[in-house]
């Protein structure tokens, strides 16, 4: 275990707010949009997201760390948050599968973060005055250098990421005799979700983010998938494109997260930024065909507006709500074979309530 020393650190956030606490990870400075996820495990997962691309990360359990790092709990190859801000670091861990420790794991990573600091109020003043911008340093507790840094920062909104974390490389994902075929979009995907598809007798081919679709249909594909990440769809007028021509061709087309605001957008609905998102594993979510309601796992900033799908009822179709502020969780294209969800049915961290979902997927290229 690393016996790096902690030292003072500081987090200073866009509106002048200044928490003092100590150094987590490696020492230096790191800047993002700040934000919060309420889940009580799964930290790991969460670090290696995608969509946390640009973020710094409140995590309101209080102790992160005690279980380790294992590698193969990963949701891609690297450390993907911009910094961590948290309750109790704790390197030291007890879990007998673990490889190494949290500190050794951030340090192997170059990430930093702060601990010792009031999580509850710095999530209570982010819910109060919304996401923004913010910085944590270990290496200097100069305000004016890190209030001229954090100038330089830009907002998330306006923010194109996707291709930023995409793939540079095609490349293929399970059985290669497997009954369908799926094209996958990848925006910042998720580990899991190809792991869900490949459970259920699907063959992948994952493509960099603006891969024309005329490259992607050479491969003959039965489905097609747009994948979560990072950023704002407003700027992502390729993936839009791409959706479009997908829709017209009638074939199944499946999308999660920021691929669900990709394809609301394709169908002339749009998006918006949220005041601070949903970030955690007990979002409760009404599914509107069936009446059940199921325990969601999610991870977004930017929303579907709800009052632009209701104008256009003869295109889209609601199919899921938030069952805590009545955002909008799902649509279905109506007369296409097009649907999609706000939150992460392949819960990694969180429950599996909503993994029906590939299945459904799965009904559409059988049909």
């Amino acid at each position: 275990m690393s016996d790096t020393q902690q030292v003072p650190a500081i987090l200073l956030l866009e509106d002048g707010t200044i928490f003092h606490g100590k150094s987590a990870g490696k020492i230096g400075t790191t800047t993002g949009e700040i934000c919060f996820n309420t889940g009580m495990t799964g930290y790991q997962e969460i670090f290696t997201d995608p969509s946390y691309y640009g973020q710094l990360l409140v995590a309101t359990n209080a102790h992160i760390g005690n279980y380790g790092i294992k590698r193969t709990e990963s949701e891609s190859y690297s450390i993907k948050i911009a910094g961590l801000i948290c309750k109790k670091f704790t390197p030291a861990y007890n879990r007998p599968k673990a490889d190494m420790s949290i500190q050794e794991y951030f340090e192997e990573e170059a990430l930093v973060g702060i601990t010792d600091v009031d999580t509850r109020a710095i999530v209570r003043h982010i819910r109060s005055k919304g996401a923004m911008n913010a910085i944590i340093s270990s290496e200097t507790t100069d305000l004016d250098v890190l209030k001229k840094q954090l100038t330089e920062v830009p907002p998330m909104e306006g923010l194109e990421l996707a291709s930023v974390v995409s793939t540079k490389e095609i490349y293929t994902f399970g059985d290669p005799h497997a009954k369908y075929k799926v094209a996958v979009f990848d925006y910042g995907i998720k580990q899991n979700i190809l792991n869900c598809f490949a459970e259920r007798d699907c063959y992948m081919k994952v493509f960099p983010a603006k891969t024309p679709l005329s490259e992607v249909n050479e491969w003959a594909p039965d489905g097609y998938f747009l994948s979560n990440g990072p950023g704002d769809p407003a700027p992502m007028d390729y993936a839009v494109e791409s959706a479009k021509a997908i829709l017209e061709s009638d074939k199944p087309l499946f999308g999660i997260c920021l691929g669900h605001q990709v394809l609301a957008r394709a169908v002339g609905i749009p998006t918006y930024k949220m005041h601070n998102g949903h970030r955690g594993i007990n979002h409760p979510v009404k599914n509107l065909i069936n009446g059940r309601s199921e325990i969601t796992s999610q991870n977004h900033g930017f929303g579907v507006h709800p009052d632009d799908i209701r104008k256009n009822e003869d295109k889209v179709e609601i199919t899921h709500v938030n069952l805590n502020d009545g955002t909008i969780e799902g649509i279905r294209v109506k007369g296409k074979k097009a649907f999609s969800v706000q939150y992460h049915p392949e819960a990694s961290p969180g429950p599996h309530d909503a993994r029906y979902l590939f299945d459904d997927f799965i009904k559409l290229m059988e049909s």
